[in-house]
C-alpha cells in the first residue's frame, strides 16, 4: 500500500508561496516594475505623461494606435492655425499645414474647373436651342410663302383658316421670327446683308440706294437672316 504519511510529511515540509502579478501596486497606485525590466522602460512605464510629452505631437502609444496619432496631428493642426504656429517653431506642424494648403488650393481649383464646366454647359445647351428654333422657323418658311399667296388671292380673308394662319404667325412671331415685307421695307435703306437686289431702277419717290419694292419676303431672327428679302432698289431720279 501508499505511505500516504510520507506525502503528507513532505507537503508539511514545503513551503506555500504565490507571486502578485498585478502591474497596478495597490499600496501606491503606481506601475510595477516586471521581473528584467530595463530602467529606461521602467521609468517610462511610471510616468507615461513625461515619455508622451517627450516623444511630441503625433507620438505613438504603446499598442500603435493610429486614431490616437490621427486626431493628435488633427488637434496639432488646429493649435497651429490658432495660434500662429511657424515652421521654424515646429516643422512637423509646418509639413501638416502645407498640407491642408496644398488640399484647399486644390479644392478651390476643383471648383473653379466645375463652374466654368457649367458656364460653358449653358452655353451649350442655349446654343443647341437657338438653333433648333432656327431650323424650324427656317423649315416653316415655304408654308408662310403659300399663306401669303393665299391671302393676296383673297382666300383668307375670312374663315376658320384665316383665324389659323393668323394664329400661326402670331406662333411664329412669338419664337423672335421677324417678317421683311412690302409694308416694313419700302423707303429704308437697302442693306446687302440682309436684302438681295433684284433690280435697279430710277425712282421719283424713293431716294437713291432705298428699296422701291419688296419681290419677295425676307425674314429674320434676332440679327439671323434666315431668308433675304427680294427687292428693287432705287437708282435715284435718273
Amino acid at each position: 500500500m501508499p505511505n500516504h504519511g510520507n506525502e503528507e510529511d513532505r507537503e508539511r515540509e514545503e513551503p506555500v508561496s504565490f507571486q502578485d502579478k498585478r502591474r497596478i501596486d495597490p499600496m501606491t497606485g503606481k506601475v510595477r516594475e516586471p521581473a528584467g525590466q530595463p530602467a529606461d522602460a521602467a521609468a517610462a512605464a511610471e510616468d507615461p505623461e513625461d515619455t508622451a510629452n517627450d516623444a511630441g505631437p503625433g507620438a505613438a502609444d504603446a499598442d500603435g494606435d493610429a486614431l490616437s496619432q490621427a486626431e493628435q496631428i488633427l488637434n496639432s493642426v488646429a493649435d497651429a492655425s490658432d495660434e500662429g504656429v511657424t515652421g521654424a517653431q515646429d516643422p512637423e506642424l509646418a509639413s501638416a499645414t502645407a498640407r491642408e494648403e496644398e488640399l484647399r488650393h486644390d479644392l478651390l481649383r476643383v471648383q473653379a474647373e466645375f463652374v466654368n464646366y457649367k458656364r460653358r454647359v449653358d452655353r451649350d445647351r442655349d446654343v443647341s436651342k437657338d438653333n433648333a428654333i432656327q431650323s424650324v422657323l427656317t423649315a416653316l418658311i415655304p408654308v408662310l410663302d403659300d399663306l401669303d399667296a393665299a391671302r393676296a388671292a383673297g382666300d383668307l380673308a375670312e374663315g376658320p383658316f384665316a383665324a389659323i394662319a393668323t394664329k400661326f404667325n402670331s406662333v411664329l412671331t412669338g419664337f423672335g421670327l421677324e417678317r421683311q415685307d412690302q409694308d416694313s421695307l419700302v423707303g429704308q435703306p437697302f442693306d446687302p446683308a440682309r436684302h438681295e437686289a433684284m433690280l435697279r431702277q430710277p425712282s421719283q419717290e424713293i431716294p437713291e440706294e432705298h428699296v422701291v419694292q419688296v419681290f419677295r419676303n425676307g425674314y429674320l431672327r434676332g440679327e439671323r437672316v434666315l431668308r433675304a428679302a427680294q427687292v428693287m432698289v432705287s437708282a435715284g431720279e435718273g
